[in-house]
């Protein structure tokens, strides 16, 4: 169904958007309107045009009425109602154009080109022209609303939104100021009787039976339009009446909070009755996929998903258990969990790679901190503070960029970053020490940048350990990154202290030396309790980071292994 409404509301959209186009070129001049009316009616007027065109409005309409029936409820964003309101607009609109212009054609045998209609909407009943203007206007922002919350899940849309939006505000103004040029050229040429006379007799000008046949008609579509609607209220307070006998369904939240719900709406619906904030981009239409919850206790009563709630799902790979809020209908108690906070974006309807949605990594962590900042802090303006600041995590951030790490985070005046995540534990570790020695020759090119700003040179000491640690995209709305949390991760950081008590500048585990292959057997070998830990880590501490020896390092074209691992 919601690709038939898709596909039905694409081909009405093509359709406003070329007839605005023809209306566009009543800029250049009379003659160029109807040349190009030529081509749109040659197009739309075919067979095939009209089975196309006059199936996408019945098949479109079908499934509006479809829709209001199953929605639970109407407490929706602006948006949403926006979007319903001006579609069941349209068939009242459009009743009699469609009448006047293809309705008199086929029955009456009337010329409905563009002299006519302008003689109509603008000579002699230019109220017909303001509802004209306002129907396609209406049409139009209609389709754009629907295209807009349709392609603003694509990757891609954002980088084009502004041009797409730009052409969504110059079409139907241009089309306005066609229509009015064209207007008011046949205005003046209204005034010639004979010319007037002449283009009645070549259009075939309606005559009284003609103008009745479009009022009884207009009045019977009204009819039937509205009393489709009023079937659907009738239909919907039936379903209420017959669903509250069943009894109630209890929906249960994470802290606590539980809402009582009849059986049949969606988990996204009776969210949005119980004024419980849910992240749903595409309006509860089964395409983003971030309304989506983890079902708890009762999951068992949950029936299987659909076809096209498997595919969404497969797409964001979701793990057992999680289900689309939008599509879920509850028949039992049940226990749901929102997975993504309310404000989520169109980027999180797209697949994340495991590793930023959680997963176990073997990496190597290293810690930088600069010695006795806060000393160097107390005795500086802060905005030399910041120009300082700045400039030392520029520097750092660059070497591990260039050595191929992630930078994790900046913690006050420290830098941690991770090795290994898309690669080898064993590269990782390689890149590790290659970052540490540069970041040595780093940092005394950028105490020469700064000695006039500096009372004394900057010193910083450097932990590295490996580890197995829990990697992914951790935080709370926009303090959300790609960081590291484990046991690892902490004694990375205590050996970056324990330089303070060496009086060195970098302090690496045995691991790193070991599953690197780099021998740093001519600095000295120390053994360091760890807090949590039972046994001793073996360490190598070099004075200065520089003085080991380069590491070679592999960051050209990484190999197949990495581009999977990076994938999972």
């Amino acid at each position: 169904m919601a690709t038939i409404r898709l596909i039905s509301g694409l081909v009405l959209f093509v359709y406003v958007g070329t007839h605005l186009i023809n209306h566009s070129w009543g800029l250049a001049s009379m003659e160029a309107l109807n040349f190009g009316r030529e081509i749109f009616v040659t197009v739309w007027r075919s067979w095939p045009g009209t089975i196309l065109l006059y199936g996408a409005l019945l098949a479109h309409f079908i499934l509006i009425l479809w829709s209001l029936y199953n929605r639970r409820t109407f407490r929706v964003r602006v948006w949403e109602m926006a979007q319903i309101l001006l579609g069941l607009a349209i068939p009242f609109l459009l009743a009699e154009h469609v009448l006047g212009t293809r309705g008199l054609n086929a029955t009456f045998g009337v010329i409905d080109d563009y002299i006519y209609e302008i003689l109509v909407l603008w000579v002699y009943a230019p109220e017909k022209g303001v509802v004209q203007t306002v129907l396609l206007v209406t049409a139009w922002l209609h389709g754009c609303a629907g295209l807009h919350f349709w392609l603003r899940l694509k990757p891609w849309y954002r980088a084009c939104s502004p041009y797409l939006f730009a052409f969504a505000i110059v079409l139907p103004v241009t089309a306005i100021f066609g229509f009015v040029a064209a207007g008011r050229e046949i205005k003046v040429l209204a005034e010639s009787p004979v010319w007037l006379e002449d283009m009645t007799i070549h259009i075939n000008w309606p005559n009284e039976s003609a103008v009745i046949w479009v009022g009884r008609w207009k009045v019977m579509i009204w009819q039937i339009c509205g009393g489709l609607l009023a079937a659907v209220v009738v239909a919907r307070g039936l379903r209420w009446a017959l669903e509250r006998r069943r009894g109630m369904v209890r929906l249960t939240y994470p802290g606590g909070r539980v809402t009582q719900i009849t059986p049949g709406i969606t988990v996204l619906e009776a969210s949005r009755e119980a004024g419980i904030d849910h992240a749903s981009v595409c309006g509860g239409r089964g395409r983003c996929s971030t309304c989506r919850i983890r079902l708890g206790e009762g999951r068992e009563h949950v029936a299987s998903a659909s076809a096209d709630e498997q595919k969404v799902l497969k797409r964001v790979g979701a793990p057992e258990h999680v289900r689309l809020a939008c599509q879920l209908r509850p028949t039992k108690d049940l226990e749901v969990i929102p997975l993504l906070p309310a404000n989520a974006t169109p980027k999180d309807a797209h697949r994340k790679p495991a590793r930023l949605q959680g997963s176990e990594r073997e990496v190597a962590i290293l810690f930088a901190d600069i010695r006795q900042f806060t000393q160097f802090s107390e005795n500086k303006l802060p905005y030399d503070v910041v120009f300082v600041l700045n400039r030392y995590f520029r520097a750092m951030g660059e070497v591990v960029n260039q050595t191929g790490g992630e930078l994790d985070k900046f913690i006050g005046d420290g830098v941690m970053a991770l090795f290994g995540a898309n690669t080898t534990p064993e590269e990782g570790c390689r890149r590790a020490l290659e970052a540490a020695r540069r970041m040595s020759t780093a940092l005394d090119d950028l105490n020469h940048a700064l000695r006039a700003d500096l009372d004394e040179p900057l010193r910083i000491g450097i932990g590295i350990h490996l580890g197995t640690v829990i990697v992914g995209e951790m935080g709370f709305s926009n303090a959300v990154s790609f960081t590291a949390i484990g046991d690892a991760v902490n004694t990375a950081s205590r050996l970056e202290q324990a330089t303070k008590e060496y009086t060195c500048q970098l302090i690496v585990s045995e691991q790193i030396c070991r599953r690197a292959g780099v021998s740093l057997d001519e600095f000295p070998a120390h053994e360091i309790q760890i807090r949590g830990r039972n046994q001793p880590v073996k360490i190598r501490c070099i004075k200065k980071a520089s003085d080991m020896a380069e590491t070679k390092l592999e960051l050209g074209r990484r190999s197949r292994r990495e581009r999977g691992a990076a994938a999972e």
